[in-house]
């Protein structure tokens, strides 16, 4: 493979085997010769509402979305939180500019603007990372297990996790009813 997929979508094919990345549309955050990082976009996390998980981690949560989605954002680290949010906001030094409209800061100062009057337009907090090493994602591309998609700012906070999956097929084509899951023999 040549390039970085940072800020490509992974859209799960049907032949993934592992039921946490089952219809799994990944925003790929960093990807080198060393590892790749991305977040989930279409699995929510179970448990806390927003408001009761920013008071648990000292920010005041009063003034948070109480119907806001919080994603599972993949199986690593599920203790740690990143926020997906629109350029209007910046953390100097800790925020990761991904693609067009879509940032990614993992600090705490990103929840504090959260809960401010100037919150930033757009943002999604997933709780967890989905993760590989060196030569991991490639090999899991070269046996197709992921297609790749360039991904909306729609489409990244959209609230509608159940059609993610779908809506990031169509966008580059493809029709789930015409994925097959395993290759034919010639």
């Amino acid at each position: 493979m040549q390039g970085s997929l940072a800020g490509r979508l992974l859209i799960a094919s049907p032949a993934i085997e592992d039921p946490r990345f089952s219809r799994a549309v990944i925003l790929i955050c960093t990807h080198n010769s060393d590892h790749a990082m991305g977040i989930v976009l279409n699995k929510a996390s179970e448990g806390d509402s927003l408001p009761e998980l920013l008071d648990q981690l000292g920010v005041d949560g009063h003034e948070a979305p109480e119907n806001a989605h919080i994603l599972a954002g993949g199986p690593v680290s599920h203790e740690r939180g990143f926020v997906l949010h629109s350029e209007d906001y910046d953390s100097e030094g800790a925020t990761l500019s991904i693609c067009d409209g879509v940032c990614l800061t993992a600090t705490r100062d990103v929840l504090h603007a959260i809960t401010s009057d100037h919150p930033p337009e757009r943002y999604i907090l997933a709780l967890g990372y989905s993760g590989w090493g060196p030569g991991q994602l490639e090999m899991e591309l070269s046996e197709n297990v992921w297609l790749i998609g360039v991904p909306d700012v729609a489409l990244v906070y959209d609230a509608s996790l159940d059609t993610k999956w779908s809506r990031a097929l169509a966008r580059i084509g493809v029709s789930p009813d015409r994925l097959q899951i395993s290759g034919g023999k010639a």
